[in-house]
């Protein structure tokens, strides 16, 4: 049986049993786990599945909600959050966009900050709102409940007359082909809004996301100044990046 074959499979698999493991995986291929962890990255970096300890669950067309995405690589998030810090005007105004790294950044602002914050995320501007230095502007619109971020009309319009310093962006895939993608064509709007409201872009994603295409294109890598991941992006794709035109830290 060809990859390609037995991806087929392990997806119809986990898509009619709601999980699957590497171990019974491996004994009914006749493969090594090995293979099948190999055969489960494919399928997560694709989107269909999603990588859980000992196996994975089918991604199906579900947009994990944020609870979910913020117990998926904690650590590294965390480590880039804390470089992202070195990126924050001495003064000026931000754009924090909607994701649970960005409000890891927001949640280590040092006490000292006297910036200008502009946020479409709920989550965000409730750690913000009691910070002494900050000044607070949180921008409106219907908020999807998956992400507790602000889209739609009155999100655009808000975005569309400001410029700010510097916009920390979300995503949850970024690709060399496919560029900047989100599930949601909403979101996906905001995102773009965000950045083009900036004088510079700052991407905040771990190197889980990267290969990974989702429905709703919002820029591409060219668009962005730094793209701050962790060290588990290899020097290839690093350098493959950067080609592209963003400066790349690996935190």
């Amino acid at each position: 049986m060809f990859a390609a074959e037995r991806q087929q499979e392990i997806l119809r698999l986990a898509r009619d049993g709601g999980r699957v493991d590497v171990l019974s995986l491996a004994e009914e291929f006749q493969v090594t786990a090995e293979t099948v962890r190999r055969d489960l990255k494919a399928l997560d970096r694709a989107g269909l599945v999603r990588r859980v300890h000992g196996g994975a669950i089918p991604a199906g067309h579900l947009e994990p909600d944020l609870a979910e995405r913020d117990t998926v690589a904690p650590d590294e998030k965390d480590g880039i959050a804390r470089a992202a810090l070195a990126e924050l005007p001495g003064e000026g105004s931000v754009i924090l966009d909607a994701g649970t790294t960005s409000a890891r950044l927001a949640a280590a602002f040092p006490v000292d900050s006297r910036l200008t914050v502009v946020t479409h995320a709920l989550p965000i501007a409730a750690r913000l709102a009691d910070h002494p230095g900050i000044a607070l502007h949180l921008v409106g619109g219907r908020v999807r409940h998956r992400t507790r971020a602000a889209v739609d009309a009155w999100a655009l319009r808000a975005y569309g007359e400001i410029t700010a310093d510097v916009v920390f962006l979300a995503t949850n895939g970024f690709a060399l082909d496919g560029g900047l993608t989100t599930p949601d064509l909403a979101e996906a709007a905001v995102k773009r809004a965000a950045v083009d409201a900036a004088r510079r872009v700052v991407l905040l994603a771990d190197s889980a996301k990267f290969g990974r295409q989702h429905f709703a294109r919002f820029g591409d890598l060219r668009d962005v100044d730094l793209l701050i991941t962790d060290t588990r992006l290899g020097d290839d794709d690093a350098r493959a990046i950067e080609a592209q035109g963003p400066e790349v830290i690996r935190a």
